[in-house]
């Protein structure tokens, strides 16, 4: 996989918290001179006087800000599940300093009992244990979490911070036929649509320079009109890397204008086609800026026997994910990443929750996909001097658990 350039990448707009003075000298439990101690897990649960508290660490997957940036400088996303739900109540988290607790951040539960952090994952390469306390609230007496680490996550299995200016090895491109069968008569994916440049690769959508017809579009996507033939960005690491079970994660900038859409995805290994085993998981979809539904989309497509079979849709309210009025899709780059075990899958924005689902989760290995495709209904909602549109990928990683991540 490419090497890591962090001496010339910029870290913008970080999420990660300011932690206390005490830990700028922190040593972590099991250090030199310290008596060995058992790392918590990355998932807790607690149920002490009719209240339950569950608390998890996950990976580094909070990095909002307009410029590429070191993920290794990324937040962990802390996520504590309180119960009974209370709005409002404000839930402390704390990180471990030696012997002592110190209070990092305050949220309130909001209405699925949840308070979410961006926290630092690492101080001097060294993970942080973290716990909860849930505050007085309306009868309720304060709790206290037991804790979690984000130990597990520090070394992800698979990584691509798309240094230099070419691919690495991992990645081919796909797609490289026009198909009806896939609603992509007028577009095919070509090399020529992907650049490496300035620390993110770059997939775009543009006319097609050795087309000498033009396209008329048939189907169910039948529209009146011939159009420009496009070349796609669309690559995958099939036949180079693929896992099963654990946290995949993107930071991406999406591109503007409606009439292509950006995607990053998953596949089986196996292929998709009726009869196949395993799922393709669109961890996001965007279909471009002023959609009426907003437009970002997660989807899960599977075969039931020779039926295809979909759930998903549009991300409710994805507004409310953005940082400001002023922040956008294809103004900032976000993270946006999934959650696999065997019974579950969880999709998030910047470590926010947007969505999880339970029925046809893949078996299978599965590997990573980007693209920025133009579907034959998509093609007539631009003018071709609008041509080319762009998304950029600042990284990609996976940390591979296998079946053992702990069930939500």
């Amino acid at each position: 996989m490419p090497a890591p350039t962090h001496a010339r990448r910029l870290l913008v707009g970080s999420l990660a918290l300011l932690l206390p003075t005490a830990l700028l000298a922190w040593s972590a439990p099991g250090a030199a001179g310290d008596e060995a101690e058992e790392v918590p897990p990355s998932v807790s649960v607690r149920k002490v006087g009719g209240q339950k508290i569950r608390l998890e660490a996950l990976p580094p997957v909070v990095q909002f800000g307009g410029q590429v940036a070191d993920p290794d400088r990324a937040s962990a996303a802390v996520t504590a599940t309180v119960r009974p739900v209370r709005v409002g109540r404000r839930v402390q988290l704390q990180v471990r300093s030696g012997d002592a607790w110190q209070v990092v951040a305050t949220r309130r539960q909001d209405a699925r009992g949840r308070a979410q952090f961006a926290a630092a994952a690492v101080v001097d390469g060294r993970p942080l244990s973290y716990r909860v306390r849930a505050m007085r609230f309306g009868g309720l007496r304060s709790r206290t979490s037991t804790p979690v680490s984000t130990a597990r996550w520090i070394e992800p299995t698979w990584t691509d911070e798309f240094s230099g200016t070419e691919l690495g090895r991992q990645w081919s491109t796909r797609g490289r036929e026009h198909g009806m069968g896939n609603r992509r008569s007028c577009s095919k994916g070509d090399p020529r649509a992907v650049s490496v440049g300035g620390g993110a690769v770059r997939l775009s959508v543009m006319k097609d320079p050795d087309a000498t017809t033009r396209c008329r579009i048939k189907g169910r996507d039948a529209t009146s009109g011939r159009y420009a033939y496009r070349l796609s960005g669309h690559i995958g690491t099939q036949g180079e890397f693929s896992f099963r079970y654990g946290v995949a994660a993107a930071r991406v900038k999406f591109q503007q204008l409606r009439g292509q859409h950006g995607a990053f995805w998953l596949q089986p290994t196996g292929g998709m086609y009726p009869g196949a085993l395993g799922s393709e998981i669109d961890v996001v979809e965007y279909f471009g800026d002023h959609h009426p539904q907003g437009g970002l989309a997660t989807f899960m497509h599977r075969y039931d026997g020779r039926r295809r079979v979909s759930t998903g849709g549009w991300v409710t309210d994805s507004a409310s994910f953005l940082r400001s009025r002023r922040d956008g899709w294809s103004k900032n780059y976000h993270v946006f990443s999934v959650e696999w075990t065997p019974r579950l899958l969880v999709f998030r924005i910047d470590g926010r929750e947007t969505g999880r689902m339970t029925r046809g989760v893949s078996a299978e290995r599965q590997f990573p996909i980007l693209s920025l495709i133009a579907a034959d209904y998509e093609v007539p909602r631009i003018k071709e001097k609008r041509l080319p549109q762009h998304m950029y990928v600042d990284w990609v990683r996976v940390w591979e658990t296998g079946p053992d991540l702990p069930q939500g």
